[in-house]
């Protein structure tokens, strides 16, 4: 399809009712059936904005619980996605925003709903795998220094690739509720390989970024509230109440949750700065 082939959206009739860290969503009250979603500059190509939608769709198609892809549309110079709008609906994120008590039951609901979808089988023929996506990440690294990337590649050598669903961005906010039903959402990452990289992800939100205001803002969440969570969900994962072991590991694959971004995106000079302290950081404290 070429660029006229998409409708252009006036976004003057549609109101804004969210904001995450990767964009914008919208309403419209002539059309409350929907969602606008509209990505950040650097998310809003159409190559980008289309691997989101095939993605989604593809996701669905497992049997994994997903507001349905409607179409791709122009907002201005940018592409953006229509989908499904699930009504009433709230982020896990939201709910230990309104009501502080319930993080630690929202913690062990992402648990619950993530090991469901850690043991679905991924289409491998489409999806791609999260240790080749590593290994693809620590040939580009900048600004990391020799000892640490060769301890961590070490150690990415040693991950399995595992054949089951892995989400990408596996945190409090992707997980919405309706009713008795939930959904996952911002696909984008979606692929397959050790649940540990999803983990991973997790702990650095909620471990290293969390002390950040902007992470806070995003999240709707206190510091406090990120730690009470990241406990409650690795009880709820191991378990068990000492989960020091479980905490280590996590935090290494939090390690290579970082080298990822540059599977992910492109990264400007600042951010490669910004991860390669993060980098070092983690790899002296879990990889000496």
């Amino acid at each position: 399809m070429s660029h006229a082939d998409y409708p252009q959206i006036d976004l003057a009739a549609w109101h804004q009712v969210g904001e995450g860290g990767n964009g914008k969503t919208y309403v419209n009250p002539a059309d409350p059936e929907v969602i606008l979603k509209v990505n950040r500059a650097r998310l809003s190509t159409l190559e980008a904005v289309k691997k989101e939608f095939d993605v989604s769709r593809a996701v669905s198609a497992l049997g994994i619980s997903t507001p349905a892809m409607r179409e791709i549309v122009r907002v201005g110079d940018a592409y953006a996605t229509i989908a499904q709008q699930i009504k009433p609906k709230q982020s896990l994120s939201r709910i230990c925003c309104d009501e502080p008590d319930r993080t630690e039951e929202m913690a062990r609901l992402l648990c619950l709903r993530g090991k469901e979808m850690f043991a679905t089988p991924c289409d491998t023929s489409f999806f791609p795998s999260r240790k080749q996506q590593l290994m693809n990440a620590l040939a580009k690294v900048q600004f990391v220094g020799r000892k640490d990337l060769q301890k961590i590649a070490a150690f990415a050598q040693t991950v399995p690739d595992r054949a089951t669903c892995v989400h990408g961005d596996f945190q409090s906010g992707n997980l919405i509720l309706s009713g008795d039903r939930h959904y996952w959402i911002d696909l984008d990452r979606f692929g397959y390989g050790d649940p540990m990289f999803d983990i991973g992800h997790l702990y650095m939100i909620c471990n290293v970024y969390a002390p950040m205001k902007r992470v806070q803002d995003i999240f709707h969440m206190t510091l406090d509230q990120f730690h009470r969570f990241w406990d409650a969900f690795a009880k709820a994962y191991t378990e068990r109440e000492d989960h020091t072991e479980f905490d280590c590991q996590a935090a290494r694959f939090a390690c290579l949750d970082v080298m990822l971004r540059y599977s992910y995106s492109k990264i400007s000079l600042a951010e490669k700065l910004f991860f390669a302290v993060y980098i070092h950081r983690l790899a002296k404290r879990f990889f000496d």
